[in-house]
C-alpha cells in the first residue's frame, strides 16, 4: 500500500489571492478554508495532510495549521525551511513530522531539492533539534547519491525525493526514462542507507500510473493536481481517485 499525503497549500493560495489583507483566515465571506479542505481530504481517505508554512506566508498561515490540528484525524506533515523562526514554530506546535524544503522568494512554488550535502552543519543542527523533540524529519531532495548520503549522515530518518523533473519530462520519452531511472536508483540507495523514502512534486492523474511503479516509496505527497481536479469534481472525489490510482489492486 502506497500512502497518500494531501497537500492543501493551493487551497490557501486561492484564498490569499483575494483575502490576504483580511484579519481573519476563515469564516464569513473569507473562502476557501484550507483546514476544512484538509478535514474533508481525511474523510475521503488521505493518509496524512501536508501544509507548507513559508517564511513569506504567501499561502498557508499559522492559523490554518493550528485550526486543522484541533480536529485532525490523521497526521500533519509540516513543510518548512530550516530558518530559526520556523524551527521554533515546529518545536512549539509539534507536528507529526517535518519536511525541510528550500525556499526562494522568486519562485511560485518549491522548485528543486534542498542542498543537504552543501549545508551539513545547518542540516545536522536542525535535524537534531527536531528529532530530539520527537518530530521525525524528512529532507526534500533531488535523487542524488550525495544528497541521500548527506541526509543519512546528519541523522534524518526520512527523505522525500523530488519528482518534479520526472513530471516535467513526461512528454519526452527519453528524458522521462532517464528521470525515472534516477528516481529508482535514488530510492534504492535511500533504502540501503536505512531511510524511509517518500516522494512528491508534480505528480498528477496521468503520470501517477508510472510514478506508482516506484515500489519502494512509502508515501506520495500530492497537492496541486488534487486541488485542481477538485474544482471540477469536489475534494472528496479528487482525493479518493488519486488514492485509488496509487493502489489500483487494493
Amino acid at each position: 500500500m502506497i500512502l497518500l499525503g494531501v497537500n492543501v497549500d493551493h487551497a490557501a493560495t486561492v484564498r490569499q489571492a483575494r483575502y490576504r489583507d483580511e484579519p481573519n483566515t476563515f469564516g464569513g465571506f473569507v473562502e476557501p478554508d484550507p483546514a476544512e479542505i484538509a478535514w474533508r481530504s481525511e474523510e475521503a481517505g488521505a493518509d496524512g495532510i501536508t501544509m507548507h508554512v513559508r517564511e513569506d506566508r504567501r499561502h498557508v498561515q499559522t492559523e490554518d495549521v493550528e485550526r486543522y490540528m484541533e480536529n485532525k484525524r490523521t497526521r500533519l506533515n509540516l513543510e518548512m525551511s530550516w530558518a530559526e523562526e520556523m524551527v521554533d514554530y515546529a518545536l512549539r506546535i509539534k507536528p507529526d513530522s517535518v519536511c525541510l524544503v528550500p525556499e526562494h522568494r522568486e519562485e511560485v512554488t518549491t522548485e528543486g531539492g534542498l542542498d543537504v550535502a552543501g549545508n551539513r552543519t545547518k542540516a545536522r543542527e536542525v535535524t537534531s533539534a527536531l528529532v530530539d523533540a520527537g518530530i521525525p524529519v524528512s529532507m526534500f531532495i533531488d535523487p542524488e547519491s550525495s544528497q541521500l548520503e548527506a541526509s543519512a549522515e546528519v541523522g534524518a530518518p526520512w527523505v522525500e525525493l523530488h519528482t518534479g523533473s520526472f513530471a516535467q519530462a513526461w512528454f519526452d520519452q527519453e528524458a522521462r526514462t532517464r528521470e525515472m531511472e534516477a528516481l529508482r536508483s535514488g530510492m534504492t540507495l535511500g533504502v540501503e542507507l536505512g531511510l524511509r523514502v517518500n516522494a512528491g512534486h508534480g505528480i498528477n492523474y496521468d503520470n501517477v500510473v508510472e510514478a506508482r511503479t516506484l515500489d519502494q516509496v512509502h508515501e506520495f505527497n500530492i497537492g496541486h493536481s488534487i486541488i485542481s481536479r477538485s474544482l471540477f469534481t469536489g475534494i472528496e472525489e479528487a482525493v479518493a481517485s488519486m488514492r485509488a490510482s496509487l493502489n489500483p489492486d487494493s
